[in-house]
């Protein structure tokens, strides 16, 4: 089920194509200034971030096959999903070149990491289109605001390399939470109730992808805690302008909650 017309779908995909392949193509090799990888400062908190970003967006190869298998009927979610994996999967290359040419990290150290991390598989949270669109709306704007103020910190550190390297991978985070959220709008104007719905279900068990199967992931959250990373900034920088873009007031979402919460009250009082 797509949910919205394949005509609409189609239409909002060649538009985003469009955008990207005029104004925000970039390139790993030509556009990242490498030239001061050997004057880079060595910076233990910001490589471990930048390895832990590398090594989420590196399980590229469960995220795309499993949207694929999820939205395989609809070629205008089919085709951005595959597009969309083309820009994550130079997310994680810049990140893992940084690493590497900076010496923080050696490339048989990155080699074993990514084979650790994908000795397990992601599975999608959320079972159906609808509800990976809004689980997708919110991870984008929180990887947004994750790289952008990574991108900040690695400013105050002198890194320009690192700064850049945030710097391009922030639009692209950004134009692709743009592109979920304008689906969301046509979602909402074809069935409100169901999509808000959908949408305090995927907020209230949100985590970010990936979050229990990247190595020592515990640590690694504390450090991004420790930079200005938190549940407060979440809400305040991603949630609330998320709702706000869609036009979907908080109201609008207690009553999700209340009729989710009286939904799973009928559940349990039923004879198992």
């Amino acid at each position: 089920m797509t949910y919205l017309s394949e005509k609409d779908l189609y239409r909002r995909y060649m538009e985003f194509f469009e955008i990207a392949e005029r104004k925000r193509r970039w390139s790993v090799f030509d556009d990242l200034p490498w030239a001061l990888a050997d004057r880079t400062q060595p910076n233990a908190d910001l490589a471990l971030c930048a390895e832990t970003f590398c090594a989420v967006e590196s399980y590229m190869p469960d995220y795309v096959a499993e949207g694929l298998n999820l939205v395989r009927e609809s070629f205008g979610q089919a085709w951005w999903h595959v597009n969309w994996g083309y820009e994550e999967a130079k997310h994680a290359l810049s990140l893992r070149e940084y690493l590497v040419r900076t010496g923080q990290r050696t490339a048989e150290h990155m080699l074993d990491f990514e084979a650790d991390a994908l000795s397990r598989r992601w599975k999608p949270p959320f079972p159906t289109i609808r509800q990976m669109v809004c689980y997708g709306a919110l991870q984008e704007k929180t990887t947004w605001m994750i790289y952008r103020r990574q991108m900040m910190a690695a400013r105050e550190a002198g890194d320009e390399l690192l700064a850049s390297v945030y710097r391009f991978i922030s639009r692209d985070e950004a134009a692709h939470g743009g592109f979920y959220l304008d689906v969301i709008g046509a979602c909402l104007a074809e069935d409100r109730d169901g999509t808000i719905a959908d949408l305090y279900r995927v907020s209230s068990q949100f985590t970010m992808p990936a979050y229990d199967l990247v190595p020592d992931y515990e640590r690694r959250v504390e450090v991004m805690r420790s930079i200005g990373i938190n549940r407060a900034v979440f809400l305040r920088e991603v949630f609330l302008p998320v709702l706000s873009r869609v036009g979907v007031s908080r109201r609008e979402l207690g009553r999700a909650a209340a009729m989710n919460k009286a939904a799973d009250r009928h559940t349990e009082s039923l004879p198992r």
